[in-house]
């Protein structure tokens, strides 16, 4: 290490293994870093530098294998750099990541612990990492690391990062942490892009489309289905309805969609044509045409936020809480299932995170009062489509107009 550069602090060393793990966006990817890297400081007279936090967000308190790992992520095997991983496949999942970074403090840098805690992730990651200034990596710390399956990476002052170890990619129990962030990263996550459009005929309109002859953008046009293709072709990939990959692809969902519209209606075409008495009406779809609407209920209730919304706004009704607040839900939320409740409802740019989490990962609870901290397309777009298909009582509001201690979540049939 030269002597005029500055040792590594562990945020700058997270902030690089990052760009080396997760070096650009993918929409089978998806990473936060651990929440005490978003406070203003990392030890007292040590600022982190902005565009260091810039770069490790968004931020989230992710419980991995019995601890909190710095940085974890999904990614999708293809995109990952063949010397990360001694294997290149497992399974169909993307693999789940953890990594520990360890950078210099009042007592050096503790490499060996930080290789203990990557081990300990395993329980629940398929592989994980300790990254470290490569100057305090010493070959004890990589034999260590081998015999624990634990990966190394060696950070130098420039921001390169050398593999020295790499881990085997391993099975895992998944636990509900892990699950939120697979949700993420899976064509039904919602960090990025989601739902554009609040009405479920919508999303059923697009591979009927795309299956009768001609173009799918025109016949969406011409039978008043909608006019934002892009946000209807979307939102029928995140409702698994589609593979939307270099070409569209009907889905097992998908086809059963096709088989419903030629049951009831003869032929696709015949089904698109209803799609007009049903243009920009107001009224609930499960009433205004009772059959499809219980067809969106059945394909809104295959996305996997949607069950777990039901089963815990089920819970809530049985501990006598039958009409709970927006606020009230992701509270409750938080408390059984703090990752996805956060990555549901919470924008994830930086500053929304700091602002709702504390460094430890709790709810800032004064926060949640705001709209504009929450992601649109789950407390509008949903929330409306769940109203549509008879799931909730009330329709999603936008969050510029939202205020959530009066924005009520409560089903409409609870059991």
């Amino acid at each position: 290490m030269s002597s005029a550069a500055r040792p590594l602090s562990e945020p700058q060393v997270l902030a690089h293994a990052k760009q080396r793990l997760f070096p650009a966006a993918s929409d089978r990817s998806y990473v936060v870093a651990d929440t005490q890297f978003a406070r203003e400081e990392w030890l007292p007279g040590q600022p982190i530098d902005p565009a260091v936090r810039d770069r490790l967000a968004p931020f989230n308190h992710v419980e991995i294998g019995g601890g909190f790992p710095d940085l974890v992520g999904v990614h999708e095997l293809g995109e990952l750099d063949p010397e990360l991983l001694a294997v290149d496949r497992l399974g169909d999942d993307p693999p789940l990541l953890a990594i520990e970074a360890k950078g210099y403090a009042s007592g050096g840098v503790d490499t060996q612990r930080g290789i203990v805690q990557a081990y300990d992730r395993l329980h629940e990651a398929n592989a994980a990492y300790l990254a470290a200034p490569v100057e305090a990596i010493t070959d004890t710390d990589r034999t260590l690391a081998r015999e624990l399956n634990v990966g190394v990476l060696g950070v130098d002052t420039t921001g390169a990062v050398d593999v020295l170890e790499s881990p085997r990619l391993v099975g895992n129990r998944t636990a509900t942490e892990a699950s939120a962030l697979r949700f993420q990263a899976s064509a039904q996550g919602v960090a990025e892009n989601s739902f554009g459009l609040n009405h479920p005929k919508n999303y059923l309109g697009y591979p009927l489309a795309h299956y009768a002859d001609g173009d799918t953008a025109s016949l969406l046009s011409e039978f008043n289905v909608v006019g934002a293709v892009r946000d209807a072709r979307r939102g029928a990939a995140f409702l698994g309805l589609i593979e939307d990959r270099e070409r569209v692809a009907l889905t097992a969902l998908g086809e059963e969609v096709i088989r419903f519209g030629k049951a009831h209606c003869g032929s696709v075409e015949a089904a698109l044509e209803t799609f007009a008495d049903w243009y920009r009406s107001r009224k609930r779809f499960v009433d205004l045409a009772p059959a499809w609407g219980q067809l969106a209920r059945r394909v809104l209730f295959e996305y996997p936020a949607t069950e777990l919304l039901v089963n815990e706004l089920q819970t809530m009704h049985d501990d006598w809480i039958p009409e709970p607040s927006l606020v009230d839900l992701v509270i409750h939320l938080h408390e059984l299932h703090p990752t996805f409740a956060v990555e549901l409802f919470v924008r994830g740019d930086e500053a929304v995170r700091r602002r709702v989490l504390t460094a430890e990962g709790d709810l800032q609870r004064a926060e949640l009062e705001d709209g504009d901290i929450y992601h649109s397309p789950t407390v509008f777009q949903l929330k409306t489509m769940l109203y549509h298909v008879g799931i909730l009582t009330a329709n999603g509001t936008e969050p510029h107009r939202l205020d959530p201690t009066a924005d009520i979540w409560a089903l409409r049939e609870p059991v």
